[in-house]
């Protein structure tokens, strides 16, 4: 499965280097030197020139990779190798940065999961009764939440935290959720 590791912004500065939208909660190893990802390019526009920077087609690469990090202003910028000046920098923007989750280590920490870990494991209560399938998991400030799609189409919202989420069993692809009262009535 790949995993959005960020997105391209616009070019900063004139050698190529570019704003990246973080998306991974650890972006000093999925962005440090070396690393190759994977590239998903934005559509262009229907009827939009190509791209042709020093008047020769450029299509974006299948990966790029990381020749140098910095952090500006709170924004991350990248260089990437082959990547030297600001028109081909300006070719990338709005491209989708992916990485594969079999690459990605395990959490150490046993009660910490990869988002993707947990996407598709079926929610039951202690009982055994289903309440749905995890749909995504949405990370807000107080805690992450699990989105259950619920039979019928609805969603329910269910906070990730040991008391109402008391077990997850990613072998048997099955996570216990233990809801009070009211909260799938919301």
């Amino acid at each position: 499965m790949l995993l959005i590791v960020g997105r391209i912004g616009r070019p900063h500065g004139i050698r190529g280097e570019v704003t990246v939208e973080v998306r991974t909660d650890d972006p000093e190893a999925r962005f440090a030197a070396g690393s190759v990802l994977r590239t998903d390019p934005a559509e262009r526009p229907a009827g939009a020139p190509p791209v042709t920077p020093h008047g020769e087609l450029f299509r974006v690469p299948e990966r790029l990779t990381v020749e140098a990090t910095r952090w500006h202003q709170g924004r991350l910028l990248v260089t990437f190798e082959g990547i030297y000046d600001r028109n081909l920098a300006e070719a990338l923007r709005d491209t989708l940065l992916l990485v594969d989750s079999a690459e990605l280590p395990a959490p150490e920490d046993p009660d910490e999961f990869n988002d993707h870990q947990l996407i598709g494991l079926v929610a039951v209560t202690p009982t055994g009764e289903t309440l749905g399938e995890v749909a995504r998991i949405d990370h807000a400030p107080a805690s992450d939440l699990l989105v259950l799609r619920r039979p019928g189409g609805r969603t329910a919202l269910i906070p990730f935290v040991k008391a109402i989420v008391p077990e997850v069993d990613l072998p048997g692809r099955r996570v216990v959720v233990d809801p009070p009262g009211g909260l799938l009535d919301l």
